[in-house]
């Protein structure tokens, strides 16, 4: 496979093909979208690699890469060849986080998992070369845990249910992995940050672009 020709996700260019029709408002947070399906491709580059990618209606940000994910892929420490272990893609709408997760990190098991069935069927079909394990939340197994979580997540849901999602998720992180997420700071980057950290666990806002912020949340050394 050539690196530079990857189809599947990345990110800065942004060279996308908006789809036309509007994204009907169940998208990304109904596990059973009603929208017409009306399918296209996005392109983007992340780390010096262009990604094509399959995307459809009734999804999150189906028109282009959206831009907190860019935000998050850009400044975010991507893994590496050398990197092992479990990384999950949390949410991850038709899969461009995965897709370049997979990509920057064979050896490393990828798993990508959104609550959308049409979303997984995407990322099913972008990572078809990858390896990547697609599964609804219920569907992975108790026992897995994962040295990285990476996250542009649902803030359109409520800071309930964003809560609720964190607390569901993160204690599943290995003794010294590592989350990374993207938050736009006007729709409650800042009080995660402050939330998270009244739990217990490691913040720090490593980068601040277009409004988003991109927090490394590990475990305190306390624990």
């Amino acid at each position: 496979m050539n690196a530079h020709n990857v189809r599947h996700p990345a990110v800065l260019p942004l060279v996308a093909r908006r789809e036309t029709g509007r994204v009907s408002a169940d998208h990304y947070f109904t596990a059973e979208p009603d929208a017409p399906l009306r399918r296209s491709e996005i392109e983007f580059s992340v780390a010096g690699k262009n990604y094509r990618l399959a995307v459809a209606s009734g999804i999150f940000s189906a028109g282009r890469l959206d831009p907190g994910t860019a935000v998050l892929l850009r400044k975010a420490t991507l893994p590496t060849v050398t990197t092992e272990g479990t990384l999950l893609d949390l949410g991850c709408g038709y899969g461009p986080i995965a897709c370049v997760l997979a990509t920057e990190a064979p050896a490393a098991t990828v798993w990508a998992v959104d609550v959308n069935s049409r979303a997984r069927e995407l990322t099913a079909e972008n990572t078809s070369k990858l390896g990547v394990k697609v599964a609804a939340p219920d569907d992975v197994p108790a026992d897995v845990t994962f040295d990285q979580i990476w996250s542009n997540p649902p803030t359109h849901v409520g800071k309930a249910e964003l809560r609720a999602l964190m607390e569901r998720w993160l204690p599943r992180l290995a003794p010294d992995g590592t989350a990374w997420l993207v938050i736009n700071r006007n729709l409650g980057g800042d009080s995660l940050h402050t939330w998270l950290t009244g739990l217990g666990w490691q913040v720090e806002r490593t980068a601040s672009q277009r409004g988003f912020r991109v927090l490394r949340v590990t475990r305190n050394s306390a624990d």
